[in-house]
């Protein structure tokens, strides 16, 4: 996979692209960034890429022809352009899984009061990954960027990622490691088992409940298969799934 960064502050990416499986990956070959400065395609003097908005309003806003001279200057039949913008479609894992489908992912970063609306209708997709406002699209960015090269193959050990949170539409069950007693706070003894049908329907069963109490809405959502009401109903997890 190619992803191409534009944005104007490239240097804010430079420990995260050397650091844990974003690093290793990027050194084993199995994805590529390159970054594209809006500000290069300015012309003026000044290299000006915002100005300030029509109808008054505070801010400056980035102007079409530096940012889509900078888009036209790496997009190919292959790319596929996502702008970070507060205003766009949430991002889920679903939404990480088709984007880590694609061949070069475009992530349009913007700054100062956003970018001139026109440019949307040049792109394939507005992304959002909150309800809140940042200084600029680079952290979203990154986000981004570590959420889908982490599902590339050979990124991460193949099926560390099935069972963690959002992947089966639950959140993640709550994980222990050394020691099983730590000053008086025991791991529960389902896990310390062996018995590994009884451990997947305890993890199944925490999941339910910690989504409901956390994420209602995707509990509500969630409809148990015939084999997970069966796990649960074996080992009696109760749930109201059921």
């Amino acid at each position: 996979m190619r992803i191409t960064v534009m944005t104007l502050f490239a240097e804010m990416f430079d420990s995260f692209l050397q650091t844990s499986i974003v690093g290793r990956s990027l050194e084993r070959g199995l994805a590529s960034v390159d970054f594209v400065n809006y500000r290069d395609f300015a012309h003026d003097n000044y290299r000006h890429v915002d100005d300030t908005p029509f109808g008054g309003g505070n801010g400056m806003v980035m102007k079409c022809a530096p940012v889509m001279e900078a888009l036209d200057s790496i997009r190919t039949e292959d790319s596929y352009v996502i702008m970070m913008n507060p205003a766009g479609t949430p991002l889920n894992q679903k939404k990480v899984r088709e984007l880590a489908q694609k061949k070069h992912l475009v992530i349009m970063c913007g700054h100062y009061e956003g970018m001139d609306a026109r440019i949307e209708n040049h792109i394939d997709e507005c992304i959002s990954i909150g309800d809140y406002v940042l200084t600029g699209g680079e952290p979203a960015a990154m986000i981004v960027m570590d959420s889908v090269i982490r599902l590339l193959p050979g990124a991460i050990k193949e099926g560390s990622a099935d069972d963690e949170s959002y992947e089966n539409g639950l959140l993640e069950y709550p994980q222990y490691t050394q020691p099983a007693d730590f000053n008086g706070e025991k791991v529960p003894e389902v896990l310390l088992s062996g018995n590994h049908a009884k451990i997947k329907a305890w993890r199944l069963y925490q999941s339910l409940e910690r989504t409901k109490k956390i994420r209602p809405d995707l509990y509500d959502a969630y409809e148990l298969s015939k084999e997970e009401k069966k796990l649960l109903k074996k080992y009696g997890f109760e749930s109201e799934k059921q």
